[in-house]
């Protein structure tokens, strides 16, 4: 019976933080399509500034850290096309599984730990200081101004990140093809783009940009809940860092088998 309750308030709990999330994101989008047209208008410097350290600052590790799995790919595919001669397709191996799913998924798990834990302990921070309360003072909604710069960010520069991440991926497949499977550069790029359908960069696109959205509003939802103390900025951190990790897994779960069904039709 104990266990069973449990089980019931788990779900209870995990239902209304999605909730949160939910009212987050929809007053998020509301003051970035809705309220332009109501006389409120965008903080469009806020969140450049934003895109530009969420995005161009996450390029060198992401161009690392994408290039080595690219080359990690290669060889695993390697490992098993070899017993049956089929050397020649681990490009192919390479760009869809980049392109479909390790591009996105890396690129939002980097951005996570630099972008994600960044609004949770920024947000967090000006919690504690009470720096919020005083934005509700002055009469300026704590979403507009602090939520909604970073949901446009992460919308339009997750993409671009992935897409980044794709290439970088790609070339690192193309140096264990072009050292060790007797392709040239550009036979290797050609062979990737070949094996690729547009799908296959949309549907990684599409994860991205949902990707982004759940990052920001797990992120600043942590930052707004934080409760008294400093300590309790770290919590909120980790715990934002936590809940996007197991969020973001669980929606490319979901586009997946959603997109497996779909194109079985």
């Amino acid at each position: 019976m104990e266990l069973t309750t449990q089980i019931g308030e788990s779900v209870t709990d995990g239902l209304a933080y999605l909730g949160a999330l939910a009212s987050l994101g929809g007053r998020a989008a509301y003051f970035t399509f809705i309220a332009p047209f109501q006389g409120k208008p965008v903080r469009l410097q806020r969140a450049i500034t934003q895109a530009m350290q969420t995005g161009v600052g996450a390029l060198p590790i992401l161009s690392l850290i994408t290039f080595f799995i690219g080359l990690i790919l290669a060889l695993q595919s390697a490992y098993e096309l070899r017993k049956f001669g089929a050397l020649n397709y681990v490009a192919n191996a390479v760009a869809i599984s980049m392109t479909r799913e390790l591009g996105p998924l890396i690129t939002a798990i980097v951005v996570i730990g630099r972008s994600g834990s960044a609004f949770a302990a920024e947000i967090g921070t000006m919690k504690v200081t009470e720096e919020i309360d005083a934005l509700e003072t002055m009469a300026i909604d704590p979403i507009q101004f602090l939520v909604t710069p970073k949901f446009i960010a992460m919308m339009v520069m997750l993409p671009c990140l992935t897409i980044w991440a794709n290439s970088m991926g790609i070339l690192g497949g193309a140096l264990f093809g072009v050292t060790q499977a007797d392709y040239t550069w550009v036979r290797y790029i050609r062979s990737s783009l070949d094996a690729l359908f547009l799908r296959d960069i949309t549907t990684g696109l599409i994860k991205s940009v949902v990707f982004g959205m759940t990052i920001t509003a797990v992120g600043c939802h942590e930052g707004l809940s934080t409760g008294a103390g400093a300590e309790q900025v770290g919590r909120s951190t980790t715990r934002a860092v936590v809940v996007s990790i197991f969020l973001v897994i669980l929606v490319d779960l979901v586009f997946t088998a959603l997109f497996f069904f779909m194109s079985e039709r």
